[in-house]
């Protein structure tokens, strides 16, 4: 089996790579660049779930190397108007050079990945097995050929890969500029800050922001000047005469004299002109190419974060890769839906963040004069707002939280989830129960079957996880419950399991009973729960995760390469204001049959007539794009012949809220 292929050796393609490393894939990097990581003010803010991915695939120094902040605060001319206290919940703050870095130390211990520099992608061809790759040396021309089973383009706003796939990217180019700069300085507080409307002249907004070492970054929000480019740029590239000379020099000393009284010693040490764009690919998936990263999407008004949704992208990416490339070597390629599970989920939360900042826009940015108090007197005080700017700066909320994926979208794979009755397809983790599909599992303390001590998040990253809620184990040495109770037929049933399983135990899990069992990816999202260890609710659970039972040898959907028009494979270039093209008349995705292949049927009843969304009668399975029955299973379902999250190539089937809690 050929390596995958990832271009672009920034934070996420290299991240990636990692991943599929955890996961034993090959992999092959190539970088247009040098190889080197010049430091400049671009920064990265972590939270809890990308700061636990770093750390899994091979970067422990992530938490050492960042910044901690203990409290975030906004300001309104000379006053705070909100304050939050992080010591319970740190965010940490990591200059992205020193990021770059860490990866590339970590790839040095990494046979798996290879690393190529100085090669340029010039063209690149998809056929049933895999890809091929042109690049070029941009010093001497030297043409080189490479093939991969897969290819994952990481390379950027401009990126290559997008233009030879010829995927859309619109958006809009020019929602927010900064100027940036860090500096090393001494200033009187502490907690990171975002200060509207500040005393100093000149400026609507400014934030600080620690990082290592004493150092600061500070960023003014600048007011529109430049016209709009119509082609995606740089969102980090400089624009002359802004940030330079007497103008910044000019920003500096007037922000650090109103927060020290007076001007105090520091070093600039860079400084540059960031434009935050809204932008969102047409597809995420060509047949065995996808995009992740700052290639698929755009975005960064507010302070989000758009490099920690690209380590999102990579972490959900890599285990459907991982598990399509194994599956490959020893049977039949799995169903194209495991792979369209991807754009499905990240195309659809990323674009409901773009949804939220959009909605949030005219409410929070900065004005002056009257417009600033007709505002307030229409839309309530600044106060009122203010905790959905600390979101945008956290990292939190619907501005930068971890996803759900609950119900993802109807119809054909690519769409972004649409409103529906005010709310969107795509959820928060923090906004629904611990039990419901698609919410990010909570860090628990578990135990290994051999007894040894662990937490629930250390195990992530490598194998699904079976973890069964059985109170009292912690007070019990492991002999006297590893061959009692559930636990032999536990074991049997993961090893059976077509995705590979470990089992863990955990005194209480919220929401669930004694007994439950809970499937959790190797990314962290739930893909459902049982009650007790049945060997084919878990099977089912285990086959929507996995994009469905395997087809066959020699059948339609057995011969399925992933390219669009085939069986599950992605639809045409549909996507934001865009019309979805049609998948192929035998794709696996179509309608299902009177079988009901959407759902399983229950002891009590059986499952009713499947539709194009695998509408379930009174039967056990319940999941994400499932319909739920009268059941005992709440997991991620299989719609029109197993895409999971509702990714049909068939029919559009209408909406169903699966966000269930575990059964009763």
């Amino acid at each position: 089996m050929d390596p995958v292929i990832v271009v672009g050796a920034g934070p996420v393609g290299l991240a990636l790579a990692l991943a599929l490393a955890r996961h034993e894939v090959p992999s092959i990097v190539l970088d247009e660049g040098s190889g080197l990581c010049p430091e400049g003010p671009r920064s990265v803010v972590l939270g809890p779930d990308t700061a636990g991915f770093l750390t899994r695939i091979g970067y422990p120094r992530a938490v050492s190397d960042a910044a901690q902040w203990d409290a975030f605060a906004v300001w309104r001319r000379r006053q705070e108007v909100l304050r939050i206290d992080l010591s319970d919940s740190p965010v940490l703050h990591l200059p992205q050079h020193r990021l770059q870095r860490g990866l590339r130390d970590a790839l040095t211990g990494t046979p798996l990945v290879r690393l190529v520099p100085l090669s340029r992608v010039t063209r690149l061809e998809q056929d049933r097995d895999g890809v091929g790759v042109h690049t070029r040396n941009p010093q001497d021309g030297t043409e080189t050929w490479w093939r991969g089973s897969h290819l994952v383009g990481c390379d950027g706003a401009r990126s290559t890969v997008r233009k030879l796939l010829k995927i859309r990217f619109p958006g809009r180019p020019a929602v927010d500029r900064n100027a940036v700069a860090t500096v090393r300085v001494d200033l009187p507080f502490t907690e990171a800050r975002l200060h509207r409307e500040p005393p100093w002249r000149g400026d609507r907004e400014a934030s600080a922001r620690p990082l290592p070492d004493g150092v600061w970054r500070i960023d003014w929000r600048l007011p529109p000047g430049r016209p709009a480019p119509s082609e995606p740029v740089d969102p980090h590239a400089t624009w002359p005469g802004i940030v330079t000379g007497d103008t910044l020099l000019t920003r500096v000393t007037a922000t650090l004299t109103a927060w020290c009284g007076e001007l105090p010693r520091y070093e600039l040490l860079a400084a540059a002109d960031h434009t935050a764009q809204q932008r969102l690919a047409a597809r995420f998936r060509d047949g065995r190419c996808f995009l992740a990263g700052d290639a698929a999407h755009l975005h960064g008004a507010l302070g989000m974060q758009n490099l920690a949704d690209g380590l999102r992208d990579a972490d959900n990416l890599a285990w459907r890769l991982a598990l399509a490339w194994h599956l490959h070597t020893g049977g039949p390629q799995p169903g194209g839906t495991l792979l369209d599970g991807y754009e499905a989920e990240r195309r659809g939360a990323v674009g409901a963040r773009l949804r939220a900042v959009d909605q949030a826009m005219p409410l929070l940015r900065p004005l002056r004069g009257w417009q600033a108090t007709r505002r307030s007197l229409l839309t309530g005080s600044f106060r009122k707002h203010a905790p959905l700017l600390a979101d945008g700066q956290l990292g939190t909320g619907r501005f930068g939280g971890p996803p759900a994926y609950p119900a993802a979208p109807s119809g054909v794979p690519g769409r972004v989830p649409v409103q529906r009755g005010g709310r969107s397809t795509t959820s928060l983790s923090e906004l629904l129960p611990a039990t419901a599909p698609g919410v990010l599992v909570p860090d628990l303390p578990v135990l290994a079957t051999d007894g040894t001590p662990d937490r629930l998040h250390a195990r992530l990253g490598s194998t699904f996880l079976l973890l069964l809620v059985a109170p009292g184990t912690a007070v019990w040495s492991a002999e006297h419950w590893l061959g009692a109770g559930l636990m032999p037929r536990l074991a049997e049933v993961a090893a059976a399991l077509p995705v590979p399983a470990e089992v863990l135990v955990t005194e209480e899990y919220p929401g669930a009973g004694p007994h439950t069992v809970l499937l959790i990816r190797p990314d962290g999202h739930l893909v459902g729960v049982t009650q007790g260890a049945a060997a084919e609710d878990l099977q089912a659970l285990a086959d929507g995760a996995r994009g469905g039972p395997q087809p066959l040898s020699g059948t339609a959907e057995a011969a399925d390469d992933g390219r669009p028009g085939a069986a599950g494979g992605p639809a045409g270039s549909g996507g934001t204001g865009g019309s979805g093209g049609s998948a192929g008349s035998s794709g696996s995705g179509g309608s299902a049959g009177s079988s009901g292949s959407g759902g399983s049927a229950g002891s009590s009843g059986s499952a009713g007539s499947a539709g194009s969304g695998g509408a379930a009668g009174a039967g056990r399975a319940a999941g994400v794009g499932g319909a739920a029955g009268v059941g005992r299973v709440a997991g991620v379902g299989r719609a029109a012949g197993g895409a999971p999250g509702g990714a049909v190539a068939g029919p559009a089937a209408p909406a169903v809220d699966s966000a269930s809690g575990p059964p009763r």
